[in-house]
């Protein structure tokens, strides 16, 4: 699977292990999501084109280069959320759509329940959030979507996968690379990761875990 990509630096292997530490509260758990996205958000555009331009340094004049794409954000609601101002942060001219996606806890499917994409995509370049990629179900139809909308470059960025959701998106999408902090080592029966991290959208805002990322 060439398409994915599982980060080796090892300020994300020390963050993504107190991510998923049940003792780490929720305030420096939503500061580990932003500093892990930081980092993967550098890893996930470093084939973003370039294009060459001409500028004054305050000594002479200088030839230097800027990104050549307009660039789209997606979270998944709602724990993407918590990847969106780390990701503004290193992109401040992405452009920010939402689309909102549960989990059927009978069926394990995903529930599409928020669209707030335009008519057509603005952007050459689409980058999907999500801290979680379980059975890789939201993730695919997600993507799904953004094709039909007619997104032509995608990239998955996220922290914790596990081998099915993995295998699962690369066989739907295999034109779309996946950027994670860590590949886990299963799904449980419950179709949760294990050993996981429990529930992201939960531990980003207080909430009461009652139903899987």
């Amino acid at each position: 699977m060439h398409n994915v990509h599982i980060s080796t630096h090892p300020l994300v292997r020390h963050k993504v292990t107190l991510l998923s530490n049940q003792d780490t509260d929720h305030k420096t758990f939503r500061e580990l999501v932003r500093e892990l996205t930081r980092l993967l958000i550098y890893e996930a555009t470093a084939g973003l084109p370039l294009r060459e331009v001409s500028y004054h340094t305050p000594l002479e004049r200088a030839t230097g280069q800027k990104i050549a794409a307009r660039i789209g954000l997606v979270p998944i609601l709602r724990a993407g959320l918590g990847m969106v101002d780390a990701a503004v942060d290193a992109l401040p001219h992405a452009e920010v759509w939402h689309l909102g996606m549960y989990r059927d806890e009978a069926s394990h499917r995903p529930v599409s329940y928020y669209n707030k994409l335009p008519a057509t995509c603005p952007d050459d370049v689409v980058l999907v959030l999500d801290p979680m990629l379980a059975t890789g179900g939201s993730a695919s139809d997600a993507i799904g979507e953004l094709k039909r909308w007619g997104a032509r470059s995608i990239t998955f960025v996220g922290i914790i996968g596990a081998p099915e959701g993995i295998v699962e998106v690369t066989r739907q999408h295999p034109d779309v690379p996946l950027f994670l902090a860590r590949e886990d080592r299963e799904l449980d029966a419950n179709r949760f990761i294990r050993p996981g991290l429990g529930d992201a959208g939960d531990r980003l805002f207080g909430t009461t875990a009652q139903e899987a990322e």
